[in-house]
C-alpha cells in the first residue's frame, strides 16, 4: 500500500470532517437557489381587436381536418405489454450517476463560511484569509460544487505547501550531528528510532545518544528501536547531565567514523525556563565539540496541539535555531491544517510527517498527496 493511501485512511478524522463540513457548505444553500422565473400568460389576444387593419385580407379558410390519433393496440392476451423506450441520462446524469451535484454560488457569504472551516481544521485566520482570498479569484459569482472548493483548496494547499517540502539535507561532516527537540510527547524518541532505521537501510552508519537522562522509560525505548535498527545507543546513568552525555557521544561518533549522530533530549515544556536553559547548554556545548554542529535541529511537532504548534516553534527556534520540522500524529487530529499554517507564517522546512506507530509510517513530506488527503480527495 502507498504512504499516500495510507495516510488517506489514517487520516480520516481530520480529511472527512473537513470533506463533510465543505459538503454541507455547498448544499445547505444550493438547495435554496431560487428556481428560473417562468413569464406569467396574459390574455389570449381578440382577433378582432388585436389583428392589424390590413386592406383586402383574406377570409381565412378552415384547416383541412385531421385524422384521429390512432389508439395504441392492447396487448394480446397471455403476452407481457411492450416495455416503454429507455430514457437515456443527460450528461450530468451519465456523470454523476443521474444525479446532479448540488452547486452554490461563491458569494460573500460562501466565503465568509470557507474561512469558518478552514479556521475550525486550525489553518490560522492570516492563512485561511490567504487561502480563500485565492479561491475566490476567478470563481466569485459563479456557481461552484464541493467538487469543485475541494480540488480548489488542494491546490492552493499544495502551492503553500510546496517550498518547505525538502528531505533533511545531508552533510559531507562525520560526523553529522542531528539534535532532535520538542516538547513531553511530541514523539521525538519514537521518530529518531525511526529516521535511524531508515538511513541506516540507505547505508549510513548511525549512532544514537539517549539524552533525556531523566526518563527510564525514554531510554528503554531507544534501545528497542536501535536493536530493531540494528544502531547503538549511547547511554547514560539515569539524571545525569545530557550535555555531558552530548560530547561524549560526539567522541565515540568521530573515534567511530559514523555518518550521523542523533540526539535525543527530553521533552522541554516551552514555559519551563530551567529545562529550557539546559537545552541550551546542551547546544553550547556541541558548538564547543564541532562549530558547525549541530548540522541539523529537528524540531517534532504533535499535530493534535493544534495552534499550539506555533508557539513551540517561536520559542524553540530562539533556543536552538530548528532548522527543520517533523510533524507527528497526523492520524489522531482533526487539525491538520496547522501544517499549512506553519508553513505559511515561518517558512521551515517540512522533512516528514508521521501517521503512525510503524516504521513505515514516518515519510518523506510531499504537499501534494498530503493537500488532496487534507480535503479527502482520492488519489
Amino acid at each position: 500500500m502507498s504512504f499516500f493511501k495510507k495516510m488517506r485512511e489514517k487520516m480520516f478524522r481530520s480529511s472527512d470532517r473537513l470533506s463533510e463540513d465543505l459538503d454541507a457548505l455547498v448544499e445547505d444553500k444550493a438547495s435554496e437557489a431560487p428556481a428560473p422565473e417562468v413569464p406569467t400568460p396574459g390574455p389570449l389576444p381578440d382577433p378582432e381587436k388585436d389583428a392589424p387593419l390590413i386592406l383586402d385580407r383574406p377570409v381565412p379558410q378552415a384547416p383541412d381536418p385531421q385524422p384521429a390519433p390512432v389508439p395504441p393496440a392492447a396487448p394480446l392476451p397471455g403476452l407481457p405489454p411492450e416495455p416503454e423506450p429507455e430514457r437515456r441520462p443527460g450528461l450530468f446524469g451519465r456523470m454523476f450517476g443521474q444525479t446532479e451535484e448540488p452547486r452554490r454560488i461563491l458569494d460573500d457569504a460562501m466565503l465568509e463560511s470557507l474561512e469558518e472551516v478552514l479556521i475550525q481544521a486550525d489553518m490560522g485566520v492570516e492563512t485561511a484569509l490567504r487561502v480563500t482570498a485565492n479561491i475566490a479569484e476567478g470563481r466569485y459569482g459563479r456557481r461552484v460544487s464541493a467538487r469543485e472548493i475541494k480540488e480548489a483548496l488542494a491546490a492552493e494547499i499544495a502551492r503553500i505547501l510546496e517550498p518547505v517540502a525538502r528531505p533533511m539535507p545531508l552533510y559531507p561532516s562525520r560526523p553529522q550531528v542531528v539534535l532532535v527537540v520538542g516538547v513531553n510527547g511530541s514523539g521525538k524518541t519514537t521518530t529518531i528510532g525511526k529516521l535511524a532505521s531508515q538511513f541506516r537501510a540507505a547505508g549510513k552508519s548511525v549512532v544514537i545518544a539517549a539524552g533525556d537522562t531523566f526518563r527510564a522509560a525514554a531510554v528503554e525505548q531507544l534501545q528497542v528501536w536501535g536493536r530493531r535498527a540494528g544502531v547503538p545507543v549511547l547511554t547514560a546513568p539515569e539524571g545525569s547531565d545530557p550535555a555531558s552525555l552530548a560530547f561524549d557521544a560526539m567522541t565515540k561518533a568521530q573515534a567511530e567514523g559514523a555518518d550521523l549522530l542523533m540526539i535525543d533530549t527530553a521533552g522541554r515544556l516551552q514555559n519551563r525556563a530551567d529545562l529550557m536553559e539546559e537545552l541550551s547548554k546542551i547546544v553550547r556545548v556541541i558548538h564547543k565539540k564541532d562549530p558547525d554542529a549541530p548540522h541539523n535541529t529537528l524540531l517534532v511537532l504533535d499535530a493534535t496541539t493544534g495552534q499550539n504548534a506555533l508557539n513551540q516553534v517561536e520559542i524553540f527556534r530562539k533556543l536552538a535555531d530548528v532548522s527543520g520540522l517533523v510533524m507527528t500524529k497526523l492520524d489522531g487530529t482533526a487539525k491538520g491544517g496547522v501544517l499549512v499554517a506553519l508553513a505559511d507564517r515561518f517558512g521551515l522546512p517540512i522533512h516528514a510527517i508521521g501517521v503512525g506507530e510503524q516504521i513505515d509510517d514516518l515519510a518523506p513530506f510531499d504537499p501534494e498527496e498530503f493537500a488532496r488527503a487534507l480535503m479527502g480527495l482520492d488519489d
